[in-house]
């Protein structure tokens, strides 16, 4: 096909025919809005590196639920920031913590929202690494048993769906085990399966005052240059029995969101992070892009790429933009 017998452009020409031949549609049903919440009553703290995102007290992360589902968002997932911390991460299994509170009183509030809680315990250490410390290393296995019993916590909490974003080797199958073994058979995992050592999350540390006090998360974290290796972490993640896996973040890497997508036929997400959020967020307030198309163009393009999940910020300014 070649010009002048072809013209492309005749199928461009008004909205009508764009939107017939539209290959990739976004909807509010492909939306999960990541939320905060933290101890106290009426509490709304602005995050300065997140404009329009707070930590959130209980009732009023009830109330961004609700406005978030009323718009057709089907889920939220939940991050905690303790009041205490500890070696430990005594906080993040407790059944009165911050995630076993919020998810109680959503799904009381809320029983047609899923609740999605993040497994991890980087919010609950006192050294902010994701894993049980041994002197300066990461014990992966030490960890197992309080990401497990910390995903247990919250499926007796009457949580929808766990999702591990630590990247311990092996953690999949022992929150599997845990929550077979607790008649939690039916709960489906959503794994943070590909999930990469970026730079992009600066602004969810300041939200989740999450950021490690020595070192790196290099040591259990993906490395950004590899892509097979996303293939290798996916694979295992679904052999232990994930049910979703996830590739964090999403912008910077389409091509992994697409090669995975290619590689399993089991729901894909993809979470559309801080950095990316903030980046568009900044350049939007200075005047240098047009916000909301540029936000509607990010999720579009991490669609495209193969997504069928898509964790942002975005959530609640893309569905007003969708219905």
């Amino acid at each position: 096909m070649i010009f002048p017998d072809y013209r492309p452009r005749r199928l461009r020409q008004n909205e009508a025919f764009r939107r017939m031949i539209r290959e990739t549609k976004l909807s509010v049903d492909d939306l999960i809005l990541p939320l905060f919440a933290i101890s106290g009553k009426g509490v709304k703290n602005p995050i300065e590196s997140m404009p329009g995102q707070y930590q959130l007290s209980v009732d009023n992360l009830v109330k961004t639920s609700k406005e978030a589902f009323e718009l057709g968002v089907p889920a939220v997932i939940l991050f905690g920031i303790p009041h205490n911390k500890d070696p430990l991460a005594t906080r993040a299994y407790a059944k009165d913590g911050i995630v076993q509170k919020a998810t109680r009183a959503l799904k009381e509030k809320l029983p047609d929202l899923a609740v999605i809680t993040d497994v991890c315990l980087c919010q609950y250490t006192d050294h902010g690494h994701c894993g049980v410390i041994d002197g300066h290393n990461i014990d992966n296995d030490a960890s197992l048993d309080l990401l497990a019993r910390t995903a247990l916590s919250h499926a007796e909490a009457g949580a929808d769906m766990v999702a591990p974003s630590d990247m311990m080797d092996g953690r999949v199958a022992e929150i599997r085990n845990i929550l077979d073994e607790n008649d939690f058979n039916n709960l489906p995992i959503l794994s943070y399966a590909a999930k990469y050592c970026s730079a992009y999350y600066g602004p969810f540390r300041d939200a989740a005052d999450s950021a490690p006090k020595f070192g790196d998360r290099r040591t259990y974290q993906m490395d950004p240059a590899n892509a097979l290796e996303a293939i290798r972490e996916v694979t295992m993640d679904i052999e232990e029995g994930a049910d979703i896996i996830m590739v964090k973040p999403a912008l910077a890497y389409l091509d992994i969101i697409c090669r995975i997508r290619e590689e399993t036929d089991l729901p894909v997400a993809a979470y559309n992070v801080s950095g990316e959020y903030s980046m568009i967020k900044a350049a939007a307030e200075k005047g240098w892009l047009d916000g909301k198309k540029v936000m509607m163009e990010t999720l579009t393009a991490i669609k495209r790429a193969g997504a069928d999940l898509i964790l942002t910020y975005f959530a609640i300014e893309a569905a007003k933009e969708l219905n």
